[in-house]
């Protein structure tokens, strides 16, 4: 009997770890599958960071209302020290090209092999490392002001050529594996994208002129020095197109959702395949980041890099908040037996937690009011013209 008692202990110990393990991996699982081949990479010229923590996110083409749209390259504030960013990448499989969500971690891990540019040459990262928990920049592929970013160095590497393939496998594609310890790396637990990245993405994907359709592979818009900052003077666009792909004899050209049971994707903040979600919001994964407002724009670089930091730390906050919130209503979940959802001992469950998330909901939008009066309140009231060219030429 006790032989018997610690064979199903033994047991339920291996499946608890079964599902701690696709959970963590399911937060990099795929975002959407199309049959169409993305766009070739454009090429641009990297803006200027805009002050020390900022880490180089590379632009990709995203998929949505049926068509391919261009996510501009931007500068993000790392959500930890020692966090570096693995992009996203389109892969083939199951007959369709399907979407790997880029996410944060303590490593660099499986891009897909494509070549982004920038540090981001197929594998790793060589745009810069952490020492100390300081971010020191590699002037030899980060663009950088030594005035404001003054921990860098200048290492150059082995550079691809000539390869602007946008994804892994299938005809065409790229044929990249990953190594041993990138598949390790890629089932432990990483960090979804930030608010401000999510809001990146969502003002790109409202942007019709960035979509392959209507730029031809070549986006007016190719990567901003701040997420969202498509309108400001570090925004740059393509100086060369890529090649938009169009769809083979005999496909349609439709969209399919992958994995459809397992929206772990929406903790990102990303649509998989439809922007519409449940109304109102029930649990934590499902709410919609807070409206960022817009920063006061002083003329003076150091408080407007200033109140941007200030922006950025309250929506990493913000992030970490809602996923403590989804943690602990997912416990709450695995504590009631298996049964339908809409059993009646199991509603009072969801009311708790449609409440619990709207309270959050509502204090995340008020908080970021509250910061956006705060700094129009302490911004100077005579503001200098700010100048134009802080970065490269995008043309």
């Amino acid at each position: 009997m006790m032989r018997f008692i610690l064979s199903i202990r033994t047991l339920l110990f291996g499946l608890v770890l079964l599902a701690i393990s696709a959970a963590s991996s399911a937060q990099i699982g795929f975002g959407v599958s199309v049959r169409i081949a993305p766009p070739e990479l454009p090429v641009y010229e990297q803006p200027i960071s805009p002050g020390d923590g900022y880490i180089w996110t590379p632009g990709y083409w995203s998929y949505g209302d049926d068509d391919y749209f261009w996510v501009p390259g931007t500068w993000v504030m790392a959500p930890e020290p020692g966090y570096l960013w693995t992009p996203g990448y389109w892969g083939w499989g199951d007959d369709a090209y399907l979407f790997h969500e880029g996410y944060w971690g303590t490593e660099v891990g499986f891009y897909g092999g494509i070549n982004y540019g920038y540090g981001y040459f197929g594998n790793g990262y060589d745009g810069g490392r952490w020492n100390n928990g300081r971010f020191f920049y590699n002037q030899a592929y980060s663009h950088v002001n030594v005035s404001i970013n003054r921990n860098v160095y200048n290492t150059r590497v082995e550079e691809p050529r000539g390869n602007r393939v946008s994804f892994n496998g299938g005809s065409g594609g790229v044929t990249s594996r990953p190594t041993s310890r990138q598949e390790s790396f890629a089932n432990e637990r990483h960090t979804a994208p930030v608010a401000a990245q999510n809001q990146h993405f969502q003002a790109a994907r409202g942007n019709p002129e960035l979509r392959a359709s209507a730029n031809h592979g070549k986006p007016p818009i190719a990567a901003t020095s701040s997420p969202g900052g498509f309108k400001e003077s570090g925004a740059v666009a393509a100086r060369e197109g890529g090649t938009v792909h169009s769809a083979p004899a005999g496909a349609e050209n439709n969209t399919r959702s992958n994995n459809e049971q397992n929206r772990s994707n929406a903790e990102a903040g990303r649509p998989a395949v439809d922007t519409n979600r449940p109304s109102p919001a029930v649990h934590a994964k499902d709410i919609s980041p807070a409206e960022r407002g817009a920063a006061p724009n002083t003329g003076n670089a150091k408080t407007d890099r200033k109140y941007q930091q200030q922006q950025d730390k309250l929506q990493t906050q913000q992030v970490k908040e809602r996923q403590t919130l989804q943690t602990k209503q997912d416990r709450d979940h695995q504590r009631l037996p298996q049964k339908p959802v809409n059993e009646p001992r199991q509603q009072p469950l969801e009311q708790k937690h449609q409440q619990q998330t709207e309270q959050l909901s509502q204090k995340h939008t008020q908080q970021q009011q509250q910061l956006q009066q705060r700094q129009q309140q302490s911004a100077p009231h005579q503001a200098a013209p700010k100048q134009a060219d802080r970065g490269k030429p995008g043309a």
